[in-house]
């Protein structure tokens, strides 16, 4: 083995990368489920946002009165490419947030552990295969 194992820490670096992001996404809805608060909300506005490869992605931006009385407008973290009927400008919504964080927080039925379950399971393929090539490099 000379410097094989160099071009394997492309896919290591990319599968814990992906395996991080997962993991915190699942470990955010995770928290929310456990200890959040719920909250009625209205979707104010919406947030487009452009990828690099020039993709439109929608944030609804919603607006909440948290149990002590703060005003609070978020956008969601999570974006799609349309928007679907259910979240329209002026919908009301139903928002379950972090109490000591309001920027923490999920829209119901609109933020889902889909994508976090996704990253998670790739980012684990790809760091589990690429230790496994690696382990069979030096025992070989």
């Amino acid at each position: 083995m000379e410097r094989e194992w160099l071009f394997l820490l492309i896919p290591l670096v990319v599968g814990v990368i992906f395996l991080c992001f997962g993991v915190h996404g699942l470990r955010l809805a995770s928290a929310l489920r456990r200890a959040g608060v719920t909250a009625a909300g209205q979707v104010v506005r919406h947030e487009t946002r452009r990828d690099d490869d020039g993709a439109k992605y929608e944030h609804p931006v919603v607006a909440w009165t948290t149990r002590d009385g703060r005003q609070c407008e978020y956008s969601s973290r999570l974006g799609r490419g349309s928007t679907p009927r259910g979240f329209a400008v002026g919908t009301s919504v139903t928002v379950r947030y972090d109490e000591e964080d309001p920027r923490r927080f999920a829209i119901r039925g609109w933020d889902s552990t889909t994508v976090d379950s996704v990253f998670t399971v790739v980012g684990t393929v790809l760091s589990a295969g690429t230790l496994s090539v690696f382990l069979l490099l030096i025992l070989l």
